[in-house]
Protein backbone atom coordinates (compact mmCIF):
# COMPACT_ATOMS: atom_id res chain seq x y z
CA UNK A 1 0.00 0.00 0.00
CA UNK A 2 1.72 3.44 -1.41
CA UNK A 3 0.93 6.76 0.25
CA UNK A 4 0.15 9.36 -2.23
CA UNK A 5 1.58 12.73 -1.95
CA UNK A 6 0.07 16.20 -2.45
CA UNK A 7 2.82 18.59 -3.22
CA UNK A 8 1.64 22.01 -1.47
CA UNK A 9 4.53 24.24 -2.48
CA UNK A 10 7.23 25.12 -5.07
CA UNK A 11 9.80 27.73 -4.22
CA UNK A 12 11.95 28.68 -7.34
CA UNK A 13 14.27 31.24 -7.90
CA UNK A 14 15.41 32.67 -11.49
CA UNK A 15 16.89 35.84 -12.76
CA UNK A 16 14.80 37.63 -15.30
CA UNK A 17 16.91 40.83 -16.03
CA UNK A 18 20.38 42.52 -14.87
CA UNK A 19 18.44 44.79 -12.81
CA UNK A 20 14.80 45.96 -11.82
CA UNK A 21 13.58 49.65 -10.86
CA UNK A 22 11.47 48.26 -8.25
CA UNK A 23 9.46 51.76 -7.80
CA UNK A 24 8.89 51.59 -11.63
CA UNK A 25 7.36 47.96 -11.83
CA UNK A 26 5.50 48.64 -8.11
CA UNK A 27 3.96 52.08 -9.80
CA UNK A 28 2.78 49.80 -12.80
CA UNK A 29 2.02 46.38 -11.28
CA UNK A 30 -1.44 47.20 -9.10
CA UNK A 31 -1.15 45.63 -5.86
CA UNK A 32 2.38 45.43 -6.03
CA UNK A 33 4.46 45.97 -2.37
CA UNK A 34 7.30 47.27 -2.04
CA UNK A 35 8.83 49.09 0.92
CA UNK A 36 12.40 48.93 1.25
CA UNK A 37 12.67 49.87 4.63
CA UNK A 38 10.65 46.70 5.80
CA UNK A 39 12.36 44.19 3.34
CA UNK A 40 15.11 44.52 -0.04
CA UNK A 41 12.17 42.66 -2.69
CA UNK A 42 9.14 43.59 -4.13
CA UNK A 43 6.09 41.32 -3.59
CA UNK A 44 3.70 40.34 -6.27
CA UNK A 45 1.22 37.88 -6.09
CA UNK A 46 -0.70 36.05 -9.10
CA UNK A 47 -4.14 34.51 -9.12
CA UNK A 48 -4.28 31.47 -11.90
CA UNK A 49 -2.12 30.01 -11.15
CA UNK A 50 -1.32 31.13 -7.67
CA UNK A 51 2.09 31.86 -6.75
CA UNK A 52 3.65 34.85 -5.04
CA UNK A 53 6.92 36.57 -6.09
CA UNK A 54 9.96 38.16 -4.53
CA UNK A 55 11.40 40.47 -6.99
CA UNK A 56 15.17 41.87 -6.49
CA UNK A 57 16.61 45.25 -7.73
CA UNK A 58 19.31 42.79 -8.94
CA UNK A 59 17.06 40.88 -11.54
CA UNK A 60 16.74 38.12 -9.22
CA UNK A 61 13.07 36.68 -8.99
CA UNK A 62 11.92 34.06 -6.05
CA UNK A 63 8.76 32.61 -6.70
CA UNK A 64 6.55 30.44 -4.26
CA UNK A 65 2.96 29.16 -3.74
CA UNK A 66 3.05 27.10 -7.13
CA UNK A 67 2.02 23.98 -6.71
CA UNK A 68 3.90 21.63 -9.65
CA UNK A 69 6.88 22.95 -11.22
CA UNK A 70 4.81 23.34 -14.49
CA UNK A 71 2.85 26.21 -13.02
CA UNK A 72 5.92 27.35 -11.56
CA UNK A 73 7.35 27.70 -15.33
CA UNK A 74 4.18 29.21 -16.30
CA UNK A 75 3.94 32.02 -13.66
CA UNK A 76 7.91 32.84 -14.20
CA UNK A 77 6.64 33.05 -17.99
CA UNK A 78 4.13 35.29 -17.51
CA UNK A 79 5.77 37.52 -14.69
CA UNK A 80 8.03 37.76 -17.89
CA UNK A 81 5.96 38.84 -20.39
CA UNK A 82 3.88 41.11 -17.41
CA UNK A 83 7.34 43.23 -16.77
CA UNK A 84 7.60 43.17 -20.51
CA UNK A 85 4.36 44.76 -20.88
CA UNK A 86 5.42 47.58 -18.41
CA UNK A 87 7.65 48.58 -20.39
CA UNK A 88 11.24 47.06 -18.18
CA UNK A 89 13.39 46.12 -20.92
CA UNK A 90 16.23 43.83 -21.36
CA UNK A 91 14.33 40.58 -19.99
CA UNK A 92 15.95 37.28 -20.67
CA UNK A 93 14.52 35.20 -23.06
CA UNK A 94 15.17 31.99 -21.47
CA UNK A 95 15.84 32.28 -18.00
CA UNK A 96 16.95 29.42 -16.16
CA UNK A 97 14.31 28.21 -13.40
CA UNK A 98 15.67 26.58 -10.26
CA UNK A 99 13.68 24.58 -8.06
CA UNK A 100 14.75 25.34 -4.57
CA UNK A 101 12.69 23.28 -1.96
CA UNK A 102 9.05 20.95 -2.45
CA UNK A 103 6.96 20.79 -0.12
CA UNK A 104 4.77 17.79 0.06
CA UNK A 105 2.10 15.95 2.12
CA UNK A 106 1.23 12.30 2.76
CA UNK A 107 -0.60 10.36 4.79
CA UNK A 108 -0.09 6.54 5.93
CA UNK A 109 -3.34 6.02 7.28
CA UNK A 110 -2.70 5.08 11.19
CA UNK A 111 -1.85 6.89 14.05
CA UNK A 112 1.77 6.59 15.01
CA UNK A 113 3.50 6.18 18.48
CA UNK A 114 6.68 8.92 17.94
CA UNK A 115 8.51 7.89 20.97
CA UNK A 116 8.88 4.43 19.44
CA UNK A 117 9.89 6.07 16.23
CA UNK A 118 12.70 7.89 17.65
CA UNK A 119 14.49 4.92 19.58
CA UNK A 120 14.06 2.77 16.04
CA UNK A 121 15.71 5.40 14.02
CA UNK A 122 17.94 6.33 16.14
CA UNK A 123 19.18 9.72 17.95
CA UNK A 124 20.97 10.81 14.99
CA UNK A 125 18.82 11.78 12.48
CA UNK A 126 15.65 12.53 14.16
CA UNK A 127 14.93 15.57 16.27
CA UNK A 128 11.83 15.03 18.89
CA UNK A 129 10.82 17.31 21.61
CA UNK A 130 7.07 17.28 22.22
CA UNK A 131 7.07 20.16 24.46
CA UNK A 132 8.22 22.23 21.67
CA UNK A 133 7.08 20.67 18.19
CA UNK A 134 4.30 17.73 18.38
CA UNK A 135 5.88 16.49 15.34
CA UNK A 136 9.18 13.98 14.79
CA UNK A 137 11.75 15.53 12.64
CA UNK A 138 13.27 12.80 10.78
CA UNK A 139 16.63 13.79 8.41
CA UNK A 140 16.99 11.42 5.22
CA UNK A 141 20.75 12.01 3.88
CA UNK A 142 19.64 10.83 -0.10
CA UNK A 143 17.85 12.32 -1.02
CA UNK A 144 18.65 15.35 1.21
CA UNK A 145 15.20 15.76 2.71
CA UNK A 146 13.29 16.31 6.08
CA UNK A 147 10.31 14.58 6.91
CA UNK A 148 8.48 15.45 9.52
CA UNK A 149 6.12 12.76 11.55
CA UNK A 150 3.35 13.57 13.25
CA UNK A 151 0.86 11.03 15.64
CA UNK A 152 -1.83 11.58 13.35
CA UNK A 153 0.39 9.35 10.27
CA UNK A 154 0.34 12.63 8.70
CA UNK A 155 3.66 13.46 6.72
CA UNK A 156 5.00 16.61 5.71
CA UNK A 157 8.16 16.34 3.28
CA UNK A 158 10.14 19.63 2.64
CA UNK A 159 14.27 20.14 0.74
CA UNK A 160 13.11 17.96 -2.01
CA UNK A 161 13.96 19.57 -5.54
CA UNK A 162 11.48 16.92 -7.33
CA UNK A 163 8.07 15.02 -6.99
CA UNK A 164 10.26 12.00 -6.81
CA UNK A 165 12.41 13.34 -4.13
CA UNK A 166 9.53 13.47 -1.79
CA UNK A 167 8.19 10.43 -2.85
CA UNK A 168 11.24 8.51 -2.36
CA UNK A 169 11.28 10.21 1.17
CA UNK A 170 7.80 9.23 2.03
CA UNK A 171 9.07 5.27 0.54
CA UNK A 172 12.06 5.58 3.08
CA UNK A 173 9.77 6.52 5.80
CA UNK A 174 6.80 3.44 5.34
CA UNK A 175 9.85 1.13 5.04
CA UNK A 176 11.68 2.23 8.25
CA UNK A 177 8.36 1.79 10.21
CA UNK A 178 7.32 -1.43 8.62
CA UNK A 179 10.90 -3.13 9.05
CA UNK A 180 10.42 -1.67 13.05
CA UNK A 181 7.18 -3.02 12.61
CA UNK A 182 5.55 0.07 13.93
CA UNK A 183 3.41 0.55 10.71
Amino acid sequence: MGSTINVENVVASTKLADEFDLHKIEAELEDAEYNKEKFPGLVYRTKNPKAAFLIFTSGKVVCTGAKNAEDVHLVITNMAEMLKSIGIENIYSEPMINVQNMVASADLGTKLNLNAITLGLGMENVEYEPEVFPGLVYRIKVPKIVVLIFSSGKLVVTGGKTVNDCEEGVRIVRMELENMGLL
